[in-house]
């Protein structure tokens, strides 16, 4: 037996690359790579064969960053060279991935819970996989079992086909009696448990797979919940930041409440990733921030994206609401007034849009989106809330898919949803806020079967001199149209191909009728040849037994020629030419404005020659009637006040449509001398919205005694109106803006038969007004 030779360590303790101080658990591979916990050193050594200097792996000093070691006493290695380490003042054991170091398990803490540590010394992996830790302040040994599906997303994502298709008639899962007013949180995941939060109660309501009534999760400090988000354990993270300023956690194992999170406001969006990182998505500072759930400390949230300012950058937000991590961890946001949704790749600070406003490639036009989710293809589903629909991409680009109808409370409508989640089966669920329902809309499952089977239909036609025409959208030209019925008996996916000889085509299909007098509604999908091929492809999702039109007519005026239609899909379309249909008929008026013009509401007055165009069902008479002037009666412009003032953010707020919020306002008291019409107008660099009301107004019902006012539209980023004012009456302007956390200065300006006052009001606190702020106008 020779003497010992040196493997590492220079047998005096230190920290220099050849040292270690407290070395304790050591790991020898089949390269015979040496490893050593340095323990006092903080950190672990990899040690070559023959090498006397050691290379810092993870921990103290490492050449990447990799994971703080408090006191490190075991490490081992996986089949793939990935580390295993007893962290043990940190009370913890970590593991190294593809994505770095992460806490694996007893990552809540010291102390003597199942899922706790006590200063851990070594550990060992059985065949399984399962971690056996000898838990030496607890004089104990732990067992660990390994998760085989801990890496599976804990949200449904269903693999499906361009063709997928979902009734468009929902089914009420839960109405206002169950779920409240306007909820606002909504999760499935992959055992069809289904989570809602009643923001009225501050209560989870939880319905297990085939239960009729749900059980409840009820906690005195949590109070409305905007999201929530569950896990694979089926621990549910709660959105507590409105009033609490906190990100709660409720145990299933434990049936405990736990704060996991600081946040500055409340999560309008929650998501937790495969690395057990939490997400909160802070409207109101326009950021996403993240903590690592891993870490028992604390610490400061770090920012995930946003700037904390609102804007229209690619680093910024303006109202962020929903968000989704994939498995890559690419962040996926919800960006509302930008009318856009953002992806920001793993430690990117700027976003790609890709879908909305000013995205790379054409997509479609959202307004306000507050929900995102993606299927197993990574095809993006977004709750467009302003337009009261889901709209989805697929191979053929973006489309709606749900609540296609306008907004409204019918089964196929929608008004004003926030999210949505897959069931397992595809289903969709989508909380309909304005309407306080979950709705669920079936998916059907043949939509993606057998799409080998296709069935082809064709119909031919022209537009000639004998077409009826009519106005597209605000044209001023008369397009020739032909008008279509068309029914299927198998609903799916379809497709249209048209071609022309002319070579500006549109075609158009809309549900139920069409009427050229309102040609935007029901509108189901549309396509153009833009590139004058004289050829366009139309898609859309139809029905059985659903009736549907389809219109094809031109750009240009006057222009006819030869169409065919290739129509296939999963079964026959019937085409019928719909006969008698409505013709635009033209009228014509030419006239001149001129100085010797009658007036009314000066600063919108211009002098030059203008023609009118008429169109509808018949000829229209139109005479010239000779009128008098504003000022004749008098409505005298030297009755301008040039009251001013502004709005900063110290101004109160409200929320002026009942669905956005932060809108900052001024209230000002009107009272005139002689009843008759009376103008108010504002003069603004911000774009104002104005408002008057009778007797007195309540921030919190804006809609409670609004006066009926005549809105005149040639005003720019400001409000002109008329309202008919009554002395001895006492009326507030409300005076905002039309988009929310806008400031700045502004003018009212005002006209009259007679004296107009205007007082600073405010009916919540009390006022000194000075007496040169008071404005009386005297003719």
């Amino acid at each position: 037996m020779t003497s010992n030779r040196v493997a590492a360590g220079t047998d005096i303790g230190g920290s220099a690359a050849n040292q270690l101080n407290g070395p304790i658990g050591i790991f020898v591979d089949v390269n015979l790579d040496l490893y050593v916990a340095d323990c006092f050193n903080n950190r672990i050594q990899l040690s070559h064969p023959g090498e006397s200097y050691g290379i810092t792996v993870a921990g103290n000093g490492s050449l990447n960053p990799t994971i703080t070691l408090y006191i490190p006493s075991g490490i081992i290695l996986d089949a793939d060279k990935y580390l295993f380490i007893v962290d043990c003042f940190g009370h913890r054991i970590v593991g190294s991935d593809l994505n770095g170091f992460r806490c694996l398990a007893a990552c809540y803490g010291s102390g003597s819970q199942s899922n706790q540590l006590f200063s851990p010394l070594s550990f060992s992996f059985d065949r399984s996989g399962n971690i056996f830790v000898a838990d030496q302040g607890n004089s104990r040994i732990q067992k660990f079992l390994l998760m085989k599906d801990s890496f599976a997303e804990s949200c449904n994502q269903p693999k499906l086909c361009s063709t997928a298709t979902w009734n468009s008639n929902a089914v009420t899962f839960a109405n206002q009696s169950i779920v409240g007013s306007k909820p606002r949180a909504i999760f499935v995941n992959t055992n069809n448990t289904i989570y809602v939060a009643n923001r009225e109660e501050n209560t989870i309501l939880i319905w297990h797979e085939e239960s009729v009534n749900p059980t409840k999760i009820t906690h005195d400090n949590f109070t409305q919940p905007n999201s929530l988000f569950v896990t694979s354990n089926n621990d549910i993270y709660i959105d507590d930041g409105e009033k609490n300023g906190r990100v709660q956690k409720w145990i299933a194992e434990t049936n405990n409440f736990v704060t996991v999170m600081n946040v500055k406001s409340s999560c309008w969006g929650l998501s937790v990733d495969i690395n057990n990182t939490l997400y909160c998505s802070m409207l109101q500072h326009h950021q996403v921030v993240k903590r690592s759930l891993n870490n028992s400390l604390m610490v400061s949230d770090c920012v995930a994206a946003g700037t904390g300012i609102g804007g229209p950058d690619s680093n910024q937000f303006f109202f962020p609401h929903g968000i989704f991590v994939d498995v890559n961890l690419d962040l996926y946001v919800t960006d509302c007034l930008n009318e856009r949704v953002q992806l920001f790749q793993l430690r990117e600070s700027n976003g790609i849009t890709v879908a909305g406003s000013k995205s790379q490639n054409p997509t479609i036009t959202l307004d306000c989106p507050t929900g995102i989710i993606l299927d197993a293809d990574k095809y993006l589903f977004i709750v467009d809330q302003d337009s009261s629909r889901i709209v989805r991409s697929d191979l053929n680009g973006f489309r709606c898919l749900l609540g296609c109808y306008g907004s409204g409370s019918q089964s196929n409508q929608l008004f004003g949803p926030l999210s949505l989640s897959f069931d397992r089966f595809g289903n969709v669920f989508v909380l309909d806020q304005d309407n306080h329902r979950i709705q669920k809309f079936k998916y059907f499952e043949e939509s993606c079967g057998n799409n080998s089977l296709v069935i082809e239909t064709m119909y031919s036609s022209s537009l000639t001199s004998n077409s009826s025409i009519y106005f597209q959208d605000c044209s001023e030209l008369d397009s020739y149209y032909e008008a279509l019925q068309m029914n299927v008996n198998i609903t799916g996916y379809y497709t249209f191909l048209i071609n022309s000889e002319m070579k500006t085509m549109y075609a158009y299909t809309y549900t139920n009728n069409f009427n050229p007098f309102h040609v935007s509604k029901n509108v189901l999908s549309y396509s153009g040849d833009f590139g004058n091929q004289g050829q366009l492809k139309l898609t859309a999702v139809l029905e059985a037994n659903m009736k549907y039109v389809l219109v094809m007519t031109t750009s240009s005026s006057n222009v006819t020629a030869n169409v065919s239609i290739y129509g296939s899909g999963r079964g026959y379309i019937a085409f019928n030419r719909i006969l008698n249909t409505s013709s635009v008929v033209q009228t014509t008026y030419a006239s001149n404005l001129t100085t010797n013009s009658s007036t009314y509401l000066l600063r919108c007055s211009e002098t030059g020659a203008s023609s009118i165009f008429v169109s509808g069902p018949n000829n229209v008479d139109l005479k010239n009637i000779n009128s008098p002037s504003v000022t004749q009666i008098p409505y005298s412009s030297n009755a301008q006040s040039n009251y001013s003032s502004e709005l900063n953010t110290s101004s109160q707020t409200y929320s002026r449509d009942c669905r956005k919020s932060n809108y900052y306002y001024q209230t000002i008291r009107v009272n005139v001398l002689e009843t008759g019409y009376y103008a108010l107008s504002s003069d603004s660099s911000m774009d104002t919205f104005g408002d008057i009301y009778e007797d007195d107004f309540d921030s919190m019902s804006p809609f409670e005694n609004l006066l009926s006012q005549n809105y005149r539209s040639c005003s720019f980023q400001g409000f002109k109106f008329i309202a008919y004012l009554h002395t001895g009456t006492t009326y507030i302007l409300v005076v905002t803006t039309f988009s929310p956390n806008m400031t700045g200065s502004f003018s009212i300006l005002t006209s009259g038969p007679n004296n107009i006052t205007l007082d600073p009001y405010s009916k919540y606190f009390l006022l000194f007004v000075n007496h040169q702020q008071r404005i009386t106008i005297f003719h």
